[in-house]
């Protein structure tokens, strides 16, 4: 029995010094730039003035980058009438001017599974549209998309897609390669620029199928959840060497590609939503000391930039009378 313990040791140091050499080859920066995602839905849904929250977001955070998303249903929620085409002002074009005014960056996420539940924002028009047609139309508005913002300097990246290998998350249909490819081979072609971010889960995924494609590899990185397999509260203790080990093999695979936190848990994990879990509850997985905690884990995988989720819930928790986390935000974006 000594023996075997003797070896099962020599085994888990090899393995560990193994996993921290290959780690070495993820990126890593010294300095760590903060941006975060905004949805005008979600602020809608937590009972904001969305345009409030996300004027008060960008001029008193004062973020380096924002990641938004072109909603299909938002942006052609009638078959072929794209509301930033017929004169009007949609919500996405309203925020892309905002943050461009203040120099801010931006990613601009497309595609039919983009940031926020239910993952797969799908206009009620395409029904039970055969595959190919559905598929042609879904080209179609993110040719639109591209088109109509490719000259706003600000934009930097297109993301394509959000997660599209995460199928145990949302409801979404069942994820095509295949069609994943024409997606990201369209936007290429219409912008050559321009890099593409592919995402996917930071505890999830091994990242070896999101990560052959597009220019940039986004993850997520969450620690304080609800599990519904446990029905309890649950924090994962996952390292920082582990997302690094991950990244090191894309290092290998694929030299210099770039590594963004483009999910950064910073809000309350619940099933119930927001405005339905009290507020007690939703410091059981994001107390300020949480998401202190959380912040220090994404530092030390050298990630960058890091775009934080949840300002929509600290605007709201401001709102409640609990603006700490807004003030920690604050400054945290002055670094």
């Amino acid at each position: 029995m000594l023996k075997f313990f003797k070896r099962l040791l020599l085994f888990v140091i090899v393995v560990g010094i193994l996993a921290w050499v290959i780690s070495l080859f993820a990126p890593k920066t010294s300095k760590i730039e903060y941006g975060f995602t905004f949805s005008a839905p979600y602020a809608q849904s937590l009972g904001l003035d969305w345009k409030e929250a996300y004027i008060a977001s960008l001029d008193e955070l004062k973020p380096k980058y924002v990641r938004l998303s072109a909603y299909w249903d938002k942006e052609e929620s009638e078959q072929g009438n794209f509301l930033f085409l017929t004169g009007q002002s949609s919500q996405l074009d309203f925020q892309i001017k905002e943050a461009s005014d203040r120099g801010i960056k931006i990613v601009v996420a497309v595609g039919r599974r983009l940031p926020r539940w239910p993952e797969c924002h799908d206009p009620s028009w395409i029904g039970d549209l055969p595959e190919t047609v559905l598929q042609n139309k879904q080209l179609s508005y993110i040719e639109a998309v591209i088109r109509h913002y490719q000259n706003t300097q600000n934009i930097i990246a297109w993301q394509v897609e959000n997660e599209p290998f995460l199928s145990s998350f949302g409801i979404c249909p069942p994820l095509s390669k295949e069609f994943l490819d024409s997606e990201i081979a369209l936007v290429k072609k219409l912008d050559i620029l321009r890099p593409i971010i592919i995402t996917d889960s930071g505890e999830l995924s091994f990242w070896i199928d999101s990560g052959i494609r597009g220019d940039v590899f986004g993850t997520t990185l969450y620690r304080f959840v609800f599990s519904d397999v446990f029905n309890k509260y649950w924090t994962n203790h996952i390292p920082a060497v582990f997302y690094r080990f991950k990244g090191g093999v894309l290092g290998l695979l694929h030299p210099g590609k770039q590594i963004a936190i483009m999910e950064l848990q910073a809000e309350p994990w619940t099933t119930a939503g927001i405005p339905n879990t009290s507020i007690e509850d939703q410091f059981k997985t994001m107390s300020l000391e949480n998401f202190q905690t959380i912040l220090k884990i994404a530092k030390e995988t050298g990630f960058s930039p890091q775009y934080l989720w949840g300002v929509e819930w600290w605007y709201w928790m401001k709102q409640q009378n609990h603006p700490e986390f807004w003030e920690a935000a604050k400054e945290l974006y002055k670094k």
